[in-house]
């Protein structure tokens, strides 16, 4: 779900001086003198370099089988308790619309996006919460959707900043770490006869839903997230009005989203700065045929849905 680092989540978390995952300008700069020495590899968009080597600590495709489990089960789970959103809920229809408009978009930053098989519910709790885990597994609270009083541009940037995390592979990634730590320990166990290798796999599926990203995840799920809506012909700006409902809403209790997803000052002006390179994508890319209205209040959709 959303992540976040201590520091992020009280403001205070200051921009890193180098992202040297995602900051490769100067190559391009060096090179781009020029029009007929423009890299083949130069494209417009955002800047974010290559994943995290951790990620390759954990088979993608285990990953991957882990989270449809736990989705599955959520479902179930949520089907069972009647807080299941139906085929034909309107805002359920508002999602997998959007959805339908940014995955296409999704296969040039992850190949393995082409097989996967996505879904898109919306579960009647009013938690302001959503996630997309590894392999396309979206979900919505209506908390989310009715509480911030979300427009379909507002939609977009949250759908598109969790698609990013799939993506990306964060929590591959932060999986990764944590097995890379486990086996240095389960090594070291085995040295003195304390300890047998493998343990360190074991709950893989139960971690996706309690992985907290870091601030680097964070500005890239942010960056790319801002991309795929402006593709999908969703105003990209529209992320910053999100957070900053994001922060109205984090001076009472912090709603369950912050506590992985942090809004700040820091955050906005990094969004802010980024939007020029997205512009021209929004510009050019068709506009969506269809609007969808606000979510009403839980109740009265619940009412009106039976």
């Amino acid at each position: 779900m959303f992540g976040a680092c201590t520091d992020c989540a009280t403001g205070h978390c200051a921009p890193p001086r180098q992202r040297s995952r995602r900051l490769f300008t100067g190559l391009i700069g060096a090179v781009a003198l020029s029009p007929a020495f423009t890299p083949a590899w130069a494209r417009e968009g955002v800047d974010v370099g290559p994943k995290s080597k951790f990620a390759g600590f954990v088979p993608a495709d285990q990953l991957e089988q882990a989270g449809a489990q736990q989705y599955t089960q959520m479902m179930r789970e949520a089907g069972q308790q009647r807080a299941l959103a139906p085929m034909e809920h309107p805002q359920l229809q508002r999602l997998r619309f959007i959805a339908q408009r940014i995955i296409p978009h999704s296969y040039e930053w992850n190949d393995r996006a082409r097989q996967w098989k996505w879904e898109v519910n919306l579960l009647a709790s009013p938690q302001l919460n959503a996630f997309c885990m590894p392999g396309g597994k979206i979900a919505f609270y209506y908390g989310i959707l009715e509480k911030l009083r979300l427009d379909d541009d507002e939609v977009a940037a949250i759908m598109g900043h969790e698609v990013a995390h799939a993506l990306r592979e964060h929590a591959r990634e932060r999986v990764g770490k944590s097995t890379a730590t486990n086996v240095v320990v389960e090594l070291g166990a085995a040295l003195f006869g304390l300890g047998n290798l493998g343990r360190y796999a074991a709950g893989m599926g139960a971690q996706l839903l309690n992985l907290k990203f870091g601030r680097e995840d964070e500005t890239e799920a942010d960056l790319v997230g801002i991309e795929l809506a402006a593709r999908a012909g969703y105003e990209p700006g529209a992320a910053v009005r999100l957070w900053e409902k994001m922060m109205s809403a984090n001076k009472g209790a912090p709603p369950q989203w912050l506590s992985t997803h942090p809004a700040n000052a820091t955050r906005i002006r990094d969004i802010q700065g980024n939007l020029p390179k997205v512009q021209g994508l929004y510009a050019r890319a068709p506009r969506p045929p269809q609007r969808f209205p606000e979510a009403p209040p839980l109740r009265t959709a619940q009412q009106s849905n039976g």
